[in-house]
């Protein structure tokens, strides 16, 4: 009998994510963007930050999956090295000390963008943060200045900090 390099193949969705959650406490779940009428970017979000770290879930719009999954992994090992994040805005996370931000999602509007995390968690049963990441100048969505092209790839969906 031969270990299958990818057990996970002949999964269906749910086992997947249950298998990950099991064997690494933690899956980044990438959702295509959608085209049409009605269009929304690609976006990733986590899956088990809650139940492995005792912290909120975090979405991350407008990268590619491998890009977000990277960030996310920051995330996540800055969590298992007892670091809090604070929720706002906030530096020393990436490179250049460019700011970003992790901002408190209303579930009560956005759950359905989550459906892996409602399905594990129970609804509303767990927090969601939005990361934020700057544009090439540095500027978050709410600067003056942020590029423009960037306001459709990263809905800002998580409650803006008050100034």
């Amino acid at each position: 009998m031969t270990d299958d390099v990818f057990p996970d193949r002949d999964m269906d969705h749910a086992d997947k994510i249950d298998w990950l959650l099991e064997e690494h406490g933690w899956v980044a779940e990438p959702v295509a963007p959608v085209e049409g009428p009605e269009p929304r970017p690609g976006y990733t979000y986590t899956v088990g930050f809650a139940s492995h770290f005792g912290r909120p879930e975090v979405v991350i719009f407008g990268l590619t999956p491998v890009a977000a999954r990277g960030l996310l992994g920051m995330v996540a090992d800055q969590h298992a090295g007892g670091v809090e994040l604070p929720v706002g805005t906030f530096v020393g996370l990436l490179e250049n000390d460019l700011p970003c931000a992790l901002l408190p999602v209303a579930l009560e509007e956005w759950a359905g963008l989550f459906p892996d995390d409602e399905r594990v968690h129970g609804t509303g049963a767990y927090e969601m943060l939005q990361f934020v990441w700057p544009d090439r100048g540095g500027r978050l969505p709410w600067d003056e200045g942020y590029e423009e092209r960037l306001r459709l790839a990263q809905p800002v969906i998580g409650a803006l900090p008050t100034p």
